[in-house]
């Protein structure tokens, strides 16, 4: 029995006993077992065991439940949706999308996940501070940025031509509830899926649904969790299949645009100088910049002060300093970089149905530069470098 747990005034759930509670049983504290785990001593326990042991059984009866749910397995989901007034700049559209997936109840979650409206009310109560953490906060950020970073390269594994959107949510899903993170994106202002999946012209925000992913798109998958009190939040654009060059040209640019606003990053930096950094190289390629969307500040917070816009001669406030955790996350289309909200109020593509692509970390400010928190690691699938690697795969074929 587990003892080293302040037990609040619980009492002992051996029958007929009402003595304070002094030990919980461990199997309960793996399962997530509450009000039942608690007893005053190992004779208690053990004369309770053949009933408490029923206990474990309902824990995994209800987990395995609530896993099967969330798969939606033999749901159909191939009906496009009909939206006959509404006037799409691209080939691509909306599909049948699954209910929402079920967070176990005992892991920690926002205050917006259980409102009705998604409203974070934290968020508005904050007032655009932008704060520096402490030493114990930053610890926290490390350890869910990890887990964000573990958890997109299990949707980035999945890839390839054939599945289904959707399919990426359920992963995302799946893996933050193993991780006993809450998947920010759900509820967010009422936003219905654990992550974001934005195919081809779709700059960002896009919906899993049922869409089955074809040889030569590309889509983003934007993942962001929350653990202990912390958010994470981190995005690639991965390529399904072959692709075009220009469609190359424009996610290799893309994640180029982000490096170099990495690189720029320390104490006294001004957060309005990264846009232009962003706004020259992607101009250089020929390539625009969303402005409708910006980097933003998180912590305890998904969304906060500073503002990150990612085109030139923006008017951002707000100087680096060490404890500054913020993302920058630049959205490149190969076209115009006005932007066309979808009858989901979610959905975002490109106004002339080009080409979106995006890439995003966590980042700290340290005292001397800047820590990547969500960076790729070698156990990422094809290792901290990959989208280097397949820019090297590419140049070989060439030659």
């Amino acid at each position: 029995l587990t003892t080293d747990i302040i037990m609040d005034g619980h009492k002992c759930q051996g029958k007929d006993c009402s003595n304070a509670a002094k030990m919980r049983c461990p199997t309960c504290i793996k399962l997530h077992v509450e009000e039942e785990s608690y007893f005053c001593g190992q004779e208690c326990f053990k004369a309770n065991w053949g009933e408490h042991k029923g206990e474990h059984k309902k824990a995994k009866q209800m987990a395995a439940k609530i896993t099967k749910y969330n798969r939606f397995e033999g749901v159909d989901l191939s009906e496009q949706l009909d939206w006959p007034d509404f006037e799409f700049r691209g080939p691509l559209r909306p599909f049948k999308q699954t209910p929402k997936r079920l967070v176990p109840r005992h892991i920690p979650r926002p205050d917006y996940a259980d409102d009705e409206q998604g409203r974070p009310f934290s968020e508005y109560k904050a007032k655009g501070q932008l704060r520096c953490l402490d030493d114990e906060e930053i610890k926290k950020m490390r350890k869910v940025c990890k887990y964000g970073r573990e958890i997109l390269d299990a949707c980035g594994a999945i890839v390839k031509p054939g599945i289904t959107t959707d399919q990426i949510d359920a992963v995302c899903h799946e893996e933050s509830v193993a991780r006993d993170c809450y998947p920010s994106p759900l509820n967010y202002h009422m936003f219905p899926k654990s992550c974001c999946t934005s195919v081809n012209e779709v700059i960002c925000h896009g919906i899993p649904d049922g869409y089955v992913l074809q040889e030569g798109d590309i889509v983003n998958v934007d993942i962001s969790v929350f653990h202990d009190g912390f958010h994470a939040d981190l995005n690639e654009t991965f390529l399904v299949g072959e692709v075009s060059d220009e469609t190359l040209h424009l996610v290799k640019t893309t994640y180029e645009t982000l490096d170099l606003a990495i690189k720029a990053c320390k104490p006294g930096v001004r957060y309005r100088d990264l846009g232009n950094i962003i706004s020259k190289h992607a101009h250089k390629n020929h390539l625009s910049v969303v402005r409708t969307y910006c980097g933003h500040g998180v912590n305890n917070l998904f969304h906060c002060a500073p503002n990150v816009p990612h085109y030139a001669k923006n008017k951002a406030v707000g100087t680096m300093k060490p404890g500054h955790t913020f993302t920058i996350e630049p959205m490149i289309n190969q076209g115009s970089w006005q932007d066309q909200t979808w009858e989901d109020d979610w959905t975002s593509t490109t106004i002339d149905g080009k080409r979106s692509a995006q890439f995003e970390h966590t980042l700290l400010v340290t005292e001397t530069g800047v820590e990547i928190l969500t960076a790729r690691t070698d156990k990422s699938p094809n290792g901290a470098m990959w989208f280097q690697s397949v820019l090297d795969k590419k140049q070989q074929q060439k030659e």
